[in-house]
């Protein structure tokens, strides 16, 4: 470590005084305040990260600030990143629709590193994010219906063209696998039932 001391001149005598008899440089490090913050939002989560020296990745922590747009720094919300990965999320249930947020964030070395002290950086640049809009379910529940709509009207017509060429084609027979001689009736039935599965298993993902 290292002494520090402070000399002065008070009424033409010398003075000197012992500020820290013993400086330890890396017990007061203030750091540079992370840089390129950049944020991407989805309908759950707003995901904010940021870039810092590599090899202090990984004994830092973080703390974010975020607030409305047009609003004081003085009420912003504060969050503390978990891990020491440069990057918070927000969840979107801690966000309002429409409004655009201002985020920003610092550093500083954690509390759990032994041979390193800090105090908080300085405020990093900020970054511009709003919460992402979901869609209505009015129009999900239309665009379900269209789907239904079209279906029934395309099966109908799947139904007839397939009675149509099993009536043509009821000269021919059917071999079964035991070389017994299937109907044309029952040939028919089969693909007709493929295709009510098909149809039934469709409109129940559309729903």
């Amino acid at each position: 470590g290292y002494r520090v001391s402070l000399q002065g001149n008070f009424f033409g005598r010398n003075h000197t005084y012992i500020t820290f008899p013993e400086y330890n440089p890396r017990k007061h490090i203030k750091l540079d305040p992370p840089s390129n913050i950049q944020s991407n939002t989805t309908a759950s989560k707003c995901q904010i990260w940021w870039s810092v020296p590599w090899y202090l990745a990984e004994i830092l922590q973080y703390e974010l600030q975020y607030k409305e747009s047009g609003l004081s720094w003085e009420i912003a919300s504060n969050k503390t990143s978990p891990s020491s990965l440069p990057q918070i999320e927000i969840e979107a249930s801690e966000l309002r629709h429409g409004t655009a947020y201002i985020a920003r964030v610092r550093c500083k070395v954690s509390e759990e590193e032994d041979s390193y002290r800090s105090q908080w950086s300085e405020w990093s640049q900020t970054t511009v994010f709003k919460r992402a809009d979901v869609p209505k379910l009015s129009e999900k529940i239309l665009n379900t219906r269209t789907m239904q709509f079209l279906l029934i009207p395309l099966s109908f017509s799947m139904v007839l063209c397939l009675f149509w060429n099993c009536k043509l084609s009821s000269r021919y027979c059917c071999f079964l696998t035991s070389g017994q001689k299937a109907s044309p009736a029952l040939t028919f039935l089969h693909q007709l039932l493929i295709f009510s599965h098909s149809i039934i298993c469709t409109m129940g993902i559309l729903r």
